[in-house]
């Protein structure tokens, strides 16, 4: 049975609650490895998402460092003035996301011009820019998002999605996964913004839907993986190639 009871706050709350009185109680000292993000998931009967969301909000407090590559390791012990604080987490924006901007899309199909179609693609091509500068911000994003809440014409829509988008920034939890993110080079994939424009084009308002939640779900899925195993592996490929370039120079 899970140790976290369910009741009126999110999972990842409670967890961080719990993770807090460990580490309070002497469970891990300061330099100590937390268990791996599989092993929390199933001690507490929680899923992997709501781990990360629990870690960030106590690496955002100081008390848990996350080392890219090795795990979480113990900052600081809490004192009596450490109680959790929570924002909106990366991994509930995203959901919310899903849920207004996919049905946004739906309205959007139904009411787009041509001349907003063009903008959205002219949007498409920039975030391909966007993703081609290693210096490069996700402004296109943000826009091509914004261009499909505007082409509800509904303002109530347009102004509850930029709020979702302002929350990205403003939100310590999200901002920081987000920022993990684009340090492991994820970043907003054309290929799913070009569905969606392809659906917007066709005022298909069922396939508009699905491209977006789609595309949505891929961002939860991106935001998840940008764990240790995924660096590990890229650190591995980088030392290989280190090594294979090193090979070819002094063959």
């Amino acid at each position: 049975m899970s140790e976290i009871e369910k009741g009126t706050d999110r999972l990842y709350q409670d967890l961080a609650r719990n993770l807090t009185e460990e580490l309070a109680s002497g469970a891990y000292p300061v330099g100590a490895r937390l268990p791996a993000e599989r092993e929390l998931a199933v001690k507490y009967g929680v899923s992997r998402p709501t781990v990360r969301e629990a870690i960030i909000a106590l690496e955002v407090q100081g008390l848990l460092e996350v080392r890219v590559g090795s795990g979480a390791y113990v900052r600081r012990l809490p004192g009596s003035e450490d109680l959790p604080g929570f924002n909106v987490s990366a991994f509930e924006l995203t959901e919310a996301r899903l849920l207004f901007e996919g049905e946004a899309a739906a309205l959007a199909a139904t009411q787009v011009t041509d001349e907003e179609l063009a903008e959205i693609e002219r949007l498409v091509d920039a975030i391909a820019q966007e993703n081609n500068d290693p210096r490069g911000s996700e402004k296109a994003d943000r826009a091509f998002h914004l261009a499909i809440a505007k082409a509800t014409r509904n303002g109530a829509i347009h102004d509850a999605i930029e709020r979702l988008w302002d929350l990205r920034a403003s939100s310590p939890e999200a901002a920081l996964l987000h920022e993990k993110a684009r340090t492991a080079n994820i970043k907003p994939v054309v290929d799913e913004h070009s569905a969606i424009l392809q659906a917007l084009r066709s005022r298909d308002p069922v396939a508009a839907r699905q491209a977006m939640r789609g595309h949505l779900s891929q961002v939860i899925d991106s935001l998840l993986f940008a764990t240790e195993e995924r660096q590990i592996e890229e650190a591995r490929r980088a030392a290989q190639a280190k090594r294979d370039r090193y090979s070819r120079a002094t063959a």
